[in-house]
């Protein structure tokens, strides 16, 4: 199976210091600090681009899921919400909040959430994922 990959620079101290991250890829090079991560800073974070690993990972779960079904979506949109705070151990991502919109020929609303909470538990990132809580919305358009 494939193997991808990503680097991270960083220089200096934890809150004067900034990098970079990059993906193996190419495909995108950011920077980032403590005040892009911790703060409302200009730059990236680890957590965004895990919202955006966990949102396309969803979205071609679901996707699959409602092919394998013979519902072939037209569109499937999601944006992820990775929220960080504390908890009893310290700093940590606390909850994802995952919003998906669904163009579905052919389908209600019951049979789409389903297809989506079955995603939800499923796809990889979710599973990796599996100490935090996810929370769905799951709207049918």
């Amino acid at each position: 199976m494939a193997v991808r990959s990503a680097k991270a620079v960083w220089n200096g101290g934890l809150q004067e210091g900034a990098g970079t991250m990059r993906l193996g890829s190419g495909a995108f090079e950011g920077r980032y600090s403590f005040s892009s991560r911790f703060e409302e800073g200009t730059g990236t974070n680890p957590e965004e681009l895990l919202g955006a690993a966990h949102a396309g990972c969803f979205s071609m779960a679901l996707s699959a899921g409602l092919g394998r079904a013979g519902h072939t979506p037209t569109r499937i949109s999601t944006e992820a919400k990775v929220h960080l705070g504390k908890n009893e151990a310290g700093l940590a991502i606390t909850r994802i909040e995952l919003a998906c919109e669904g163009e579905v020929p052919g389908i209600d609303e019951a049979v789409f959430v389903e297809h989506a909470e079955s995603a939800k538990a499923n796809c990889l990132v979710s599973k990796v994922l599996g100490n935090v809580e996810i929370r769905l919305q799951a709207k049918l358009v």
